[in-house]
């Protein structure tokens, strides 16, 4: 009987490292992305520093640095991304229905979000807060200030149903100006319609910096009165698919937490003899790719594409481009910040 149990325990053993080493099947998120030879991306209509376009139509921003690194590990070419631009009301149905693969468009992701669609968040890739931008003329100091103003908001986003509890709260009886579209709240706000503009305080500085003929006669409030944590969104229901995106941005954290960048990745892939750097980027005899159901190469090219996390943020948001804004919480872990990745190992 003893004989028997061992045996049986040796068989199971061997059996799950024989699992555990196999190459992962792609998926047929991947499968469907390979047929067609690009991957389709959901972005927003226009927030600048996260997925925006300029008078070329080329698409830039901290999301689009996410599609543009997954095409490049899967397809191998960074430019192989279908950029499909959705209002907050078109999001969520546009990538249940499979028109997008992946949507990467500054989304909260939220208990009733996560049960009741059928999505899966991937990886916190901007950490946010609501906050209020109003007219620096307007003296107003603080968001309780606003007692009783018009607040523009966009429908149909986590920022107005936090109004709403931010309002009722502080007994504020705030006064929502609600648009369908993004470009319309911004409108509206500009032209005086609204004495406060909310949403995501980052939206907000790439509102400022984009629409306003004057930045500086516009402040964005310090109150913040919710967490938004901002990431890309998958369909539930191919696992391949969402191990995938998340290795990608992972691996993308760590880079730069191992100081690999855009441009040292191929350097680094020759000479490193850090087992860590050598894992990341498939030196030597490592290869996390083959669990992934992708090559040995294939965050080697993601960096090489967009560079680490550090670089696309500073590039996209940070205080040398026209968001300017500073890491703050999206630092990484061992210099302040939550930037912190799970280890590519």
């Amino acid at each position: 009987m003893k004989l028997n149990k061992l045996t049986t325990m040796a068989a199971v053993a061997a059996a799950l490292c024989a699992v555990v080493g196999a190459p992962a099947h792609a998926g047929k998120t991947l499968d469907a992305i390979k047929a067609r030879g690009q991957i389709a991306c959901g972005v927003s209509t226009g927030v600048n520093g996260f997925s925006a376009a300029d008078s070329t139509g080329k698409w830039s921003g901290l999301d689009v640095d996410v599609c543009k690194a997954l095409a490049a590990a899967t397809l191998k070419d960074a430019n192989k991304v279908k950029y499909v631009p959705l209002t907050s009301q078109q999001r969520f149905t546009a990538l249940q229905s499979g028109e997008v693969d992946i949507l990467a468009r500054n989304t909260t992701f939220t208990l009733t979000r996560d049960a009741s669609l059928g999505l899966h968040s991937t990886v916190t890739n901007y950490y946010d807060g609501q906050g209020f931008m109003v007219p620096v003329k307007s003296k107003i100091k603080n968001a309780k200030q606003l007692k009783g103003q018009t607040v523009c908001v966009q429908s149909g986003t986590t920022s107005e149903k936090n109004l709403a509890s931010f309002s009722k709260a502080n007994g504020l009886s705030l006064k929502p100006i609600v648009f369908e579209k993004f470009e319309a709240a911004n409108a509206a706000y500009f032209s005086g319609r609204c004495v406060a503009y909310t949403t995501d305080a980052s939206g907000l500085a790439s509102i400022r910096s984009k629409e306003a003929k004057d930045p500086k006669e516009h402040v964005i409030l310090s109150d913040l009165i919710s967490k938004e944590p901002l990431g890309p969104v998958v369909r539930r229901g191919d696992d391949e698919w969402f191990a995938i995106v998340k290795w990608v941005l992972y691996g993308t954290m760590e880079a730069e937490e191992y100081g690999v960048t855009q441009a040292n990745v191929d350097q680094l892939k020759t000479t490193s003899t850090d087992p860590a750097v050598q894992r990341l980027l498939g030196g030597g005899n490592e290869d996390m790719g083959k669990l992934l159901g992708l090559d040995k190469d294939w965050l080697a090219r993601a960096i090489k594409a967009t560079g680490n996390y550090g670089e696309s943020f500073e590039r996209n948001l940070g205080q040398k481009s026209s968001v300017n804004l500073p890491r703050g919480l999206n630092n990484q872990w061992n210099k302040g910040g939550l930037i912190y990745a799970y280890p590519v190992r």
